[in-house]
C-alpha cells in the first residue's frame, strides 16, 4: 500500500517539463505610417481575438451579385475544402494524443502448443514430455502514469497543431472570399471599359461615315477620311484584346467558385457604385485579426510543447499492466470458474524503465526541438513585418489612387472642352483633321484610365481588408462611407 500511495503521489504532482512559454517581442508601431492625421486613433495594446467571427464583409459593395457568387465560393472552393480536411485530420491526430491520457485495453482468444523440457519439470534427462495445448483467452489492461509530461506534452502540442490549422483555414477562407471580390471587380472593370471603347467604335463609325460623305463631295481630302478609319480599326482592336483578358479573368472565377469554365458565364455589366472607405484601426488590432498570425502563434506553442515530449525521454517511464481471463487445457474447460487467472503488476520487469545509452538519439532529438522552436519564432515575426507591410502597401495604394480619380476628374473635363474646340475648328477649317484625332485619343485616354482606377481602387480595398484580417462591426463601415 505504501508503494501504491507513493505512485500516486508522483501522479498527482506530475512534473512538466514543458518550459515556459514567452510572447516573443515584434515591433509594433504605434499608427500606420500611410494614414492622415484625421484616421488615426488611439494606441491600444493587443488581445488575441482571430476568433471573432468576421461577418460578410463583401456586402459594403453592395452588389447581389457578388453576395451570390461569395456564397457559391464558399460551399463549393476546392482549395477550401482540402483547408476542411486538415483540421478534420488534426483533430483526428488530437484524439489519437489524447487517447494515452486512459488506460488501453485489448481481448484476446487463442490457442498455444508447447513443450517443456524435462529438466525444467525436475525430471531426469532424456525423459519424454508430452507437448500440451494450452487454451488462453485474456483481457489485458495498462496504463502509463504520465511522470515526465511525455503525454500531456504531447497533448498540449496536438492541440495547438489543430488550433493552427483552424486559423488557417480561416486564412484560406478570408483570401478565397478576397479573390473572389478581386476578380469579380476587375471584370468588371473590364466591362466599363469594353464600354467605353464600344462608346468610341460608335462615334467613330459615325464620324467615318460623315466623312466618306465629305470625301465624295469633294469637301476633303483622302488622308482625313484614312485618319479616321485607322482611329476607327484602333479602338475594335483595343475592344477585341480587352474580350480576351475578360474570358480569362471569368476563367479564373469559375475555379474560385469550383465549377468548369465551360458551365460558368457572368453577363457583361460595367463596375457601379462609390467604393467605401475602409477603417485601417490600430497596428496593435492587427496582431489580434490575422489569422496568419494566429496560425504562426500556434505552431510556436505546440514547438514549444514538443520540447517537452523530447526532454521527458531522458527520465523514467512507468507503464502499469493487469492481465485477467481464462486459461485451459482444453477448449471446453476454457471458461469455467476453475480456469480463471489474473497478474498484476510489471510485465518482464518493463514497469519501471529508464534509459542508459542511445548513441546521442535523445540529445539530438531535443536539439532538433530546440531548433523547430527558433524556425517558428523567425517564421512568427516574419508574418507580422509581412502583415504590417502588406497593410501599408494598400492604403499607400488607396490614397494615390484616390489623389489619381480626382485628378483624371479635372483632366476629362479639360479634355472634352478640347474636344469640342478641336471639331469646332475643323469644321470651320482653321485647323486639320488631326487636332480632332488628338483631342478623340486624349478623352478615351483618360475615360479608360478612370474606369481602370476605378476597378483598381475596388480591388485595393479589398486587398486591404484581407490584410486587415476580415471584416469589422457593421456601424464603423457605415461611419466611414459616409464620411467618404
Amino acid at each position: 500500500m505504501r508503494i501504491v500511495a507513493a505512485l500516486i503521489a508522483l501522479v498527482l504532482s506530475g512534473c512538466s517539463l514543458i518550459p515556459k512559454f514567452e510572447q516573443p517581442a515584434v515591433e509594433i508601431p504605434a499608427q500606420y505610417k500611410e494614414l492622415r492625421e484625421d484616421e488615426r486613433g488611439s494606441w491600444k495594446d493587443a488581445q488575441p481575438a482571430d476568433a471573432v467571427p468576421r461577418g460578410e464583409w463583401w456586402k459594403i459593395f453592395r452588389d447581389p451579385l457578388l453576395d451570390e457568387l461569395e456564397l457559391q465560393a464558399a460551399n463549393a472552393n476546392q482549395n477550401l475544402k482540402s483547408a476542411a480536411a486538415r483540421v478534420a485530420q488534426s483533430r483526428a491526430l488530437l484524439g489519437v494524443t489524447a487517447a494515452d491520457r486512459y488506460p488501453q485495453s485489448t481481448v484476446g482468444f487463442g490457442p498455444t502448443r508447447t513443450r517443456q523440457s524435462a529438466v525444467s519439470l525436475g525430471l531426469p534427462d532424456g525423459t519424454n514430455v508430452q507437448p500440451v495445448t494450452i487454451w488462453r483467452a485474456p483481457l489485458t489492461l495498462s496504463y502509463e502514469v504520465d511522470l515526465f509530461g511525455r503525454v500531456s506534452s504531447s497533448v498540449s502540442a496536438a492541440q495547438n497543431d489543430l488550433a493552427s490549422n483552424e486559423a488557417l483555414y480561416q486564412s484560406v477562407l478570408l483570401s478565397l472570399q478576397a479573390d473572389v471580390a478581386q476578380t469579380y471587380f476587375s471584370l468588371r472593370a473590364i466591362d466599363a471599359e469594353l464600354q467605353v471603347l464600344r462608346d468610341t467604335v460608335g462615334t467613330r463609325e459615325q464620324n467615318v461615315r460623315l466623312l466618306q460623305r465629305r470625301f465624295e463631295l469633294g469637301d476633303i481630302g483622302e488622308l482625313d477620311l484614312a485618319r479616321a478609319r485607322t482611329e476607327l480599326s484602333t479602338a475594335r482592336t483595343d475592344a477585341i484584346g480587352l474580350e480576351r483578358n475578360r474570358a480569362q479573368l471569368e476563367h479564373a472565377l469559375a475555379v474560385l467558385l469550383g465549377k468548369a469554365p465551360a458551365s460558368f458565364g457572368l453577363a457583361p455589366a460595367p463596375l457601379a457604385g462609390d467604393v467605401p472607405r475602409v477603417p485601417a484601426g490600430l497596428p496593435s488590432t492587427l496582431l489580434e485579426r490575422r489569422p496568419d498570425i494566429a496560425a504562426a502563434q500556434r505552431r510556436m506553442v505546440a514547438s514549444n510543447a514538443r520540447i517537452g515530449v523530447a526532454r521527458a525521454a531522458f527520465f523514467p517511464s512507468l507503464n502499469l499492466t493487469g492481465q485477467a481471463g481464462f486459461e485451459s487445457n482444453e477448449l471446453s474447460n476454457l471458461f469455467n470458474w476453475s480456469s480463471r487467472t489474473w497478474l498484476l503488476g510489471p510485465v518482464f520487469g518493463t514497469m519501471l524503465s529508464l534509459p542508459i545509452f542511445d548513441g546521442g538519439r535523445r540529445r539530438a532529438n531535443l536539439d532538433r526541438t530546440w531548433a523547430a522552436l527558433d524556425e517558428s519564432v523567425a517564421d512568427y515575426r516574419q508574418s507580422v513585418l509581412i502583415a504590417f507591410s502588406e497593410v501599408e502597401d494598400n492604403l499607400a495604394g488607396l490614397r494615390v489612387l484616390r489623389e489619381q480619380s480626382e485628378s483624371t476628374q479635372d483632366s476629362l473635363g479639360s479634355a472634352g472642352r478640347a474636344l469640342r474646340l478641336a471639331d469646332t475648328r475643323y469644321r470651320a477649317g482653321a485647323t486639320s483633321y488631326l487636332d480632332v484625332i488628338d483631342a478623340q485619343r486624349g478623352v478615351l485616354s483618360i475615360r479608360r484610365l478612370e474606369v481602370q482606377i476605378a476597378g483598381a481602387r475596388a480591388a485595393s480595398t479589398v486587398a486591404l481588408i484581407r490584410a486587415l484580417g476580415g471584416g469589422w462591426d457593421a456601424p464603423a463601415i457605415a461611419a466611414s462611407s459616409d464620411k467618404k
